[in-house]
């Protein structure tokens, strides 16, 4: 990537502070950057991001395919443009309670958005555009714990912790869905189908432990998981941690 599509994309992330930039090349612009942004979160939402091409934006704008590069450098450049638009799509409300309270919202932030928008989990991150929505929600997540006793260094990790946690949690629970709704069938049915098989290659007593606690998580879930339940599981013993390294 050149220098300057870097520097014209920060510009674009930041549009509504410094202007939005205006194009260099091709015909007159029909539709404005935020609308390019809208389309392609909504083709992103249908379709999901190995789907994703800015032919598809185009033609749901109604444009010629080049003309889409007069708005934006290229894909990647616009699938950051759509994060940083979809993490100032909801209020971030002010932090309440206890620390424990604050750190579960937080996380539950970063759940709930990922639900909404199941592409997020596709997108490679590893150099994120820093644009003022994804900035404002950093802020705001580290207020949740300032004074919390952590040092700043390990606010940053915190931060990543209940982040990286999430997105896997979240990413189970997307999947379970997905596998739902393209086979057509619940798990409880899909254990009805499989359990005729399973009774002959696993006969009473041959995995005792195992057998016990899956037929105890079974009776609870009524399905192969709780995806949901693992989550909230897992990040209390998250928090769990986190307290007692503030007790020490």
């Amino acid at each position: 990537m050149e220098s300057q599509d870097i520097d014209r994309t920060l510009e674009l992330l930041w549009r509504r502070t410094l202007g939005t930039p205006q194009g260099t090349r091709g015909p007159k612009q029909r539709v404005s950057v935020d609308e390019v942004v809208r389309a392609a979160i909504a083709v992103a939402d249908e379709e999901g991001l190995p789907a994703f091409s800015m032919r598809k934006v185009a033609d749901r704008l109604g444009l010629k395919l080049m003309s889409i590069y007069t708005y934006v450098p290229g894909r990647s450049e616009l699938i950051g443009l759509m994060v940083d638009e979809v993490a100032g799509e909801r209020e971030l409300p002010p932090h309440e309670g206890p620390l424990r309270q604050r750190m579960t919202a937080v996380a539950q932030q970063i759940w709930d958005e990922f639900h909404r928008h199941p592409w997020l989990l596709q997108v490679e991150n590893s150099r994120p555009w820093i644009g003022p929505n994804v900035s404002d929600r950093y802020e705001w997540q580290l207020a949740a714990i300032e004074g919390a006793g952590f040092t700043d260094l390990e606010m940053d990790q915190v931060i990543t912790l209940l982040a990286s946690f999430t997105a896997g949690a979240a990413r189970s629970s997307v999947d379970t869905r997905r596998t739902a709704e393209q086979s057509g069938i619940s798990d409880a049915e899909w254990w009805a189908v499989n359990v005729p098989v399973l009774e002959r290659v696993m006969p009473a007593g041959a995995y005792p432990i195992s057998g016990r606690v899956g037929q105890a998580a079974g009776e609870e879930y009524n399905a192969v998981g709780d995806p949901e339940r693992s989550f909230r599981f897992g990040l209390d013993r998250i928090l769990d941690g986190l307290e007692r390294l503030l007790d020490r």
